[in-house]
């Protein structure tokens, strides 16, 4: 075993008593560097420390980057991480959707980098990103890399570290701050490590089944891992006037200004995600008879066609059809349309001649609108209506402000929670949690009904005695 030696030494076992749990640490020396181990139990310890002291008197070499003796080692040094993490990639190819495969490429990215022996040289770092991203992990372009791609992917593997990496608990703190850190050394968003670190941990129990680790060395517990807040930021909410008047602006775009206006306006009205509002086919609106546009219509939601990305895509389709998010497939939720929407898509039906099957909001040649296509069009009017300090501002920054919009209007009109969950296809918990900071405009009414419930009864100057 490379790196080893025979001068260890054990110290007694740390007894910690919380006031929830009692600690029972295993302590050792190898060559000098104190080790711990932590159990929950006392007979769980004493097993460890005995397992420990018995390899020493077997004569066995303890690992100087691990702190175990021989016999506690995997076969992990035999398998290098590229090669693993292609697998691993390769397996999560299967059995996720196109965004998950996209994030899983990326973390293993990141991951990939940190564990090279050394930086290239002969490469700029940006493209070894490239090639890990966009080929090493991608299962369909793999066999695609061009000759230049596959020569940076030849080096990555050759200066890989091997899956032994994984059993030195310091090496694993240094992997996953350099996985949480960007190329100009900030940290990343807490939500994007968060993901990050989720992949890793299926990864790493991946690498436990596949007996390539004999443990997820991923820390566990509270502060494993940052917390991000989910919470809308209410900055970014659109005023009704200025709203009415980016979708006027969005109308009278000379190109494709009224099919982008319908969207924009079902988006509005009934607040679903982006990937739900290009998914709505002719029959999903149910609309009032000719002539009543003052009516309120109904929209069935049932699919979802978030954009993906040709090359994560099984069929190099840009968008990905699925299920609504978090719903069981074939469910479906109905939404009423306002007589502002009847009427818009009344009109655009009509005016794009679509029929029963055909999709509502199409790009100009009649496939599905791109997204590309949407957030340019959101933006010019944004910027076109908004000061620049406003332009600048968290308003309306993203197409999917405009249904945290919708939703915080629908709770501060009054409606109940569980029907605004309802509608916008969330847990009536996760709906509370993200829009909280967002519901105003009921104070008075508060103070009024807690008023009325009164606080404390008064008291009579007589009834108190001396």
């Amino acid at each position: 075993m490379d790196g080893a030696t025979y001068n260890v030494k054990f110290w007694k076992t740390s007894v910690y008593r919380g006031k929830r749990k009692t600690t029972y640490t295993v302590r050792w020396e190898v060559e000098g560097k104190e080790w711990r181990a932590p159990f929950t139990t006392k007979s769980l310890s004493e097993s460890f420390r005995s397992d420990l002291i018995s390899a020493a008197r077997r004569g066995e070499a303890f690992s100087l980057a691990t702190g175990r003796p021989a016999s506690f080692q995997s076969g992990a040094s035999s398998v290098n991480w590229y090669d693993f993490a292609v697998q691993f990639a390769d397996a999560q190819w299967q059995r996720t959707a196109g965004n998950s495969r996209k994030n899983t490429a990326k973390a293993l990215m990141s991951t990939t980098v940190a564990l090279l022996r050394s930086q290239p040289s002969a490469f700029a770092a940006v493209d070894v990103r490239t090639a890990l991203r966009e080929f090493a992990f991608n299962t369909r372009r793999r066999e695609e890399a061009p000759p230049e791609v596959a020569v940076i992917l030849r080096w990555v593997q050759r200066s890989t570290l091997t899956m032994a990496v994984w059993e030195d608990p310091a090496k694993v703190d240094e992997v996953l701050l350099a996985v949480g850190t960007l190329l100009d050394g900030s940290r990343a968003a807490a939500s994007s490590v968060k993901r990050g670190r989720r992949i890793l941990n299926v990864a790493m129990e991946y690498a436990v089944k596949h007996q390539v680790l004999k443990v997820n060395p991923l820390p566990k517990g509270k502060g494993a891992v940052p917390r991000d807040s989910t919470a809308v930021d209410r900055r970014s909410l659109i005023h009704p006037s200025r709203m009415a008047r980016i979708l006027e602006r969005i109308r009278l775009r000379t190109r494709g200004g009224r099919r982008l206006h319908a969207y924009f306006s079902t988006v509005y009205f009934l607040g679903p995600r982006p990937e739900e509002a290009v998914a709505l086919r002719v029959e999903d609106f149910v609309l009032p008879s000719v002539g009543a546009e003052d009516q309120w219509c109904e929209v069935v939601i049932h699919t979802a066609e978030p954009e993906v990305g040709k090359s994560w895509t099984d069929d190099g389709a840009l968008r990905e059809e699925r299920g609504l998010k978090g719903r069981a497939q074939g469910e479906t939720r109905i939404v009423p349309g306002p007589p502002a929407l009847t009427k818009t898509v009344r009109e655009h039906i009509r005016r794009e001649g679509l029929k029963p099957g055909d999709r509502v909001f199409r790009g100009e040649g009649g496939d599905v609108l791109a997204g590309s296509v949407a957030r340019r069009a959101w933006r010019t009017a944004r910027r076109a209506e908004l000061t620049e300090q406003e332009f600048a501002s968290p308003m309306g920054r993203r197409i999917y402000d405009i249904r945290h919009t919708r939703l915080t209007k629908w709770l501060n009109d009054g409606i109940p929670p569980a029907q605004v969950a309802y509608w916008a296809g969330n847990s009536v918990a996760v709906l509370l949690s993200t829009y909280a900071n967002c519901v105003e405009g009921q104070l008075p009414d508060l103070k009024r009904r807690m008023e009325a419930q009164g606080d404390l009864p008064e008291v009579a100057p007589g009834e108190l005695g001396g």
